[in-house]
């Protein structure tokens, strides 16, 4: 069959039938909305979607209904906690299995999903003008956050639809400014910074949470590290060299001597509420958990706080960035509706109602996050949160994609071998060198046992 006579296998819909029906959609939705037929040819069908609990995806689930009325597409959209719904849903694609009709990509498990030809080529949808109209605008989705969901040839398996841009919330800009401390621009600054802070009305200098192999890397890489010689190329790991023994040693030491104490049980949740009670100084992780010092009714340090740039290291200036994105398993049984769904949920329309409704910020529409409503919904004591969610989104995409040792299907295992040397330096049960020595011949490990897996 060829690509322009796919047919849905419940609907009996073909695209030349579809493109006719949905310019009637178009003149008579209330709002704004992609093209959808209004002569609901999906009638009957039912998409089962699968991602982990988001509040992107809880707001979304209170507009389905409108989806379901326009469509006639039913949609049973299940919510699962993260990392039960990486293990089920890498189950279910590794079995070949057609359970799910759209899913969550998930940003570090996607380049080992496309490589194993687990996910759909939506470029055979955007590229179809029955399917997609010029409007609906695929270029529109910043360029490193699209990063992830591409394959070696350019082809798209996922359109993101959060955003996480490492930025730097400072909570208690009035103690630095009553002990004449300055914004820190440099890995230098900031443990000055901490360590002036720390014990000072009963704040914490810095805060953290348990994820390292997340939070550590931009000190690496900002050394002039990184976890593989040349990823994707040459993914042999290098967690012992130099400058990964210098930010172990660094980071680590932020941990011991400025944070919480039982820092290392700490989730994201927890730090986040840390900086939003005034108990810690400095956290430095995605925007949607930094900003809420700002943003949130629940924030106590709003008229003390800033959120900027994280500092950059001797050699690089590398925030981490990721983003999740919304795909279709090869083997889903009605993809011509799932991409209905998709373009519905990710149409710009959508996303700006959800910036305007819930000023939900991480959006990944670069004409949402530019325009006037999302800046004066996200524009907080002077400062231009979307810019600075932009700019470091984007920085990826420009020269060398240094968020590339995140995308390759290698990484996890590489990655849990960061997490304990991490813990080891922190409790102090071993150095910074012996630490690492330690995780590269775990990662070198793990990756071979990864090899040796049918």
């Amino acid at each position: 069959m060829r690509d322009d006579q796919i047919i849905d296998a419940q609907s009996g819909v073909n695209r030349r039938g579809l493109l006719k029906s949905a310019a009637a959609a178009v003149a008579t939705a209330a709002f704004p909305m992609p093209a959808i037929a209004l002569a609901k040819p999906f009638s009957g069908v039912t998409l089962r979607g699968a991602s982990y609990q988001h509040h992107f995806l809880t707001i979304l689930q209170g507009y389905i209904p409108e989806f379901e009325q326009q469509t006639g597409i039913k949609v049973d959209l299940q919510l699962s906690p993260f990392p039960i719904y990486n293990e089920m849903v890498s189950q279910e694609l590794a079995a070949g299995g057609s359970a799910f009709d759209f899913i969550n990509v998930t940003f570090f498990l996607a380049a080992r999903w496309v490589t194993a030809g687990y996910l759909t080529d939506l470029d055979e949808f955007t590229a179809d003008a029955n399917l997609t109209p010029p409007e609906w605008k695929s270029d529109d989705f910043v360029a490193g956050a699209q990063l992830p969901y591409r394959d070696a040839r350019g082809g798209t398996f996922g359109f993101a639809w959060e955003g996480g841009a490492m930025v730097m919330g400072l909570s208690r800009m009035d103690l630095m400014e009553q002990k004449g401390l300055k914004i820190p621009r440099t890995f230098d600054e900031l443990t000055e910074v901490c360590a002036e802070i720390h014990g000072t009305d009963d704040v914490n200098g810095f805060v953290s949470w348990r994820l390292h192999h997340w939070c550590l890397i931009p000190y690496l890489q900002g050394f002039g590290g990184n976890v593989f010689r040349n990823p994707p190329s040459d993914l042999t790991p290098t967690l012992n060299s130099p400058e990964a023994i210098r930010a172990a040693e660094y980071y680590a030491n932020l941990l011991k001597n400025y944070a919480p104490r039982d820092v290392l049980t700490y989730s994201e949740d927890r730090a986040r509420l840390s900086m939003l009670m005034g108990h810690s100084n400095t956290f430095i992780h995605s925007s949607s958990w930094v900003t809420p010092i700002l943003l949130s009714d629940e924030s106590r340090v709003r008229d003390t706080s800033c959120v900027v740039r994280m500092p950059a290291g001797p050699l690089n200036d590398h925030p981490a960035s990721n983003s999740q994105g919304l795909g279709i398993p090869r083997n889903a049984k009605n993809r011509i509706a799932a991409w209905e769904f998709i373009k519905w949920a990710l149409s710009p329309e959508m996303c700006m109602r959800i910036v305007k409704e819930h000023h939900h910020a991480t959006v990944c529409r670069r004409s949402v996050i530019q325009s006037d409503e999302y800046r004066s919904i996200n524009t907080v004591n002077g400062q231009d949160l979307g810019a600075l969610y932009l700019d470091v989104l984007e920085l990826p995409a420009k020269g060398d994609n240094y968020m590339a040792y995140r995308t390759v299907k290698e990484f996890p295992v590489v990655g849990d071998a960061v997490n304990a040397a991490i813990d080891q330096v922190v409790t102090g049960k071993r150095s910074a060198r012996d630490a690492m020595n330690g995780a590269q011949q775990q990662a070198m490990a793990n990756l071979r046992s990864a090899s040796a897996e049918p």
